[in-house]
């Protein structure tokens, strides 16, 4: 055979070869080069949204428990108040109950030191007996 004919048929060949692989392989392989490069991106997007939740959950988390505490610290104050006023509102009626306490005492007093000296100006004026008068007096008050 000539070399020359030989070499044409390998150039046809070779050529036919190139132009299938140029149609059927390296469509697939450069699609599939692609979705690798469109899996990363998209799996650095997915990783970029799950970063951007967390943080944003954190955020309201931490968002939750300032609240929390300051209706903690707002229910605290109000039961404090309502304690004072509460604390204020006894102390005014035990020091109404001591005055009325003193103005029945006084009362008693009174009347008994009026029943003292009607008894004393009924009696005929006696040291001995107004002394027995004056004793019984201590006693009852």
């Amino acid at each position: 055979m000539n070399i020359n004919a030989t070499l044409f048929a390998q150039a046809i060949v070779f050529a036919i070869l190139v132009w299938f692989t140029m149609k059927f392989v390296w469509p697939p392989l450069a699609a599939s080069e692609k979705a690798k490069s469109e899996l990363a991106v998209a799996n650095k997007r997915v990783e970029e949204e799950l970063s951007k939740s967390r943080n944003e959950s954190a955020t309201r988390l931490a968002d939750a428990e300032r609240r929390a505490q300051t209706l903690i610290e707002e229910a605290k104050a109000r039961a404090s108040d309502e304690a004072t006023k509460i604390v204020a509102a006894a102390r005014q009626e035990a020091e109404a109950q001591v005055v009325k306490a003193r103005e029945q005492l006084r009362e008693q007093v009174a009347a008994l030191a009026v029943k003292g000296a009607e008894q004393i100006l009924r009696k005929e004026v006696n040291a001995s007996v107004h002394a027995d008068l004056l004793n019984r007096l201590k006693t009852e008050l």
